[in-house]
């Protein structure tokens, strides 16, 4: 079984090991805080709660911002629907 970041979209291979590390993509920062799990099913495709737009990969997902984020149009990135 296989863990990811929902802000990152890292994968680990043991819950303990995903979050002992920092998040290079905190909402409070780089390396501010650590990474968080996602708690979905892995899936071929990742659509953001807020938009809808779908990606392949978590870490695509995450890396791009979001024109309907609730901070305002691209002030926080997309994030993972469940």
């Amino acid at each position: 079984m296989n863990y990811y970041c929902k802000h990152c979209g890292t994968k680990a291979s043991s819950l303990a090991s995903l979050t002992a590390a920092s998040c290079f993509r905190h909402p409070s920062g780089a390396n501010k805080g650590k990474h968080a799990l996602y708690e979905g099913d892995e899936k071929s495709k990742y659509e953001c709660k807020h938009c809808g737009t779908g990606f392949s990969s978590l870490s695509s997902l995450t890396a791009s911002s979001c024109f309907r984020h609730p901070l305002g149009a691209n002030k926080g990135k997309h994030e993972p629907a469940l």
